[in-house]
């Protein structure tokens, strides 16, 4: 099953089988306040730059959120979509749980882009699944609801089914519905990634619909973060994740991510591997 999202002029498909996608998750304000506010006084030249280094990086599509406290969220999203469909060409992934800032950011976004998201609540769905096909996108769909998180893959799973199928009554198909199987940090409970690891198995097995993560969840309240990240993403991408929202900028992460689409015959031949490592020679040069 392939997701597809596009950007004015590139398409990034998120599929089974295919190399893994990176979505960068810098254009963020959350734990970052310098950037919050700037976005917040109209200043957009830090989230410039962050997307030119992340796609400078390897990401394949960017996420931003213009979650601040003190800004008006839908007008910064706009602008902040705006802005780095000006300086880069890759996919986004519009991050609001507001209404009228994703109402905004869809109206202003050049392509099919990705949703991040909605929950299995009733109400969200009612309310933002309507939003998805009028814009056609695809949306990350949680994998709890009104009785919160559980750490029950089976419960995850039966949430994820009924995302799907509430989507497919509004008339969007199965493979515009990338699930979030939940990846929580094992520094709160050592169970978490394998909990994680067996819901996105179910995932693969019963529905066959791509999914994503906040990959650095994983990581959280812990030293040394990038290698603990990196582990997670290499387990979650065999047991049949297919993209995350993570550091593409960090070298660790990234060369886990690249190395295992290599070993799981993602990268048929380690073309993307080479080529990676000619222009690393190439740049070292000079």
């Amino acid at each position: 099953m392939h997701t597809v999202l596009e950007s004015k002029t590139k398409t990034v498909i998120i599929g089974e089988g295919l190399p893994f996608v990176m979505i960068g998750e810098k254009i963020n304000p959350s734990g970052r306040k310098k950037l919050g506010a700037e976005m917040a006084e109209g200043n957009f030249e830090r989230v410039k730059r962050d997307a030119i280094a992340q796609v400078a990086a390897g990401a394949h599509m960017l996420d931003v959120n213009a979650g601040y406290p003190l800004g008006d969220e839908p007008a910064m999203l706009k602008q902040a979509i705006q802005v780095t469909q000006s300086v880069v060409d890759v996919p986004l992934c519009l991050d609001s749980s507001v209404f009228e800032a994703l109402e905004a950011a869809l109206a202003a976004y050049q392509g099919k882009p990705l949703v991040n998201s909605v929950t299995g609540e009733d109400e969200r769905l009612e309310l933002i699944l309507p939003l998805i096909k009028k814009y056609n996108a695809a949306v990350i769909g949680i994998a709890n609801d009104e009785t919160g998180i559980s750490m029950d893959p089976e419960i995850r799973l039966s949430i994820a089914e009924k995302i799907v199928q509430r989507a497919a009554d509004y008339g969007i198909p199965p493979e515009d519905v990338v699930i979030d199987p939940l990846a929580l940090t094992v520094a709160a409970d050592p169970t978490a990634i394998q909990i994680t690891l067996e819901t996105i198995r179910l995932i693969r097995q019963n529905l066959g619909v791509n999914m994503t993560c906040g990959a650095g969840n994983t990581s959280f309240g812990l030293p040394q973060r990038a290698p603990l990240t990196a582990a997670y993403l290499s387990m979650a991408m065999y047991a049949g994740l297919t993209s995350a929202i993570t550091d593409a900028m960090n070298e660790t992460i990234r060369a886990a991510v690249m190395a295992s689409d290599v070993m799981l015959g993602h990268d048929a031949y380690a073309v993307n591997w080479i080529a990676d490592f000619r222009a690393k020679q190439k740049a070292a040069a000079g």
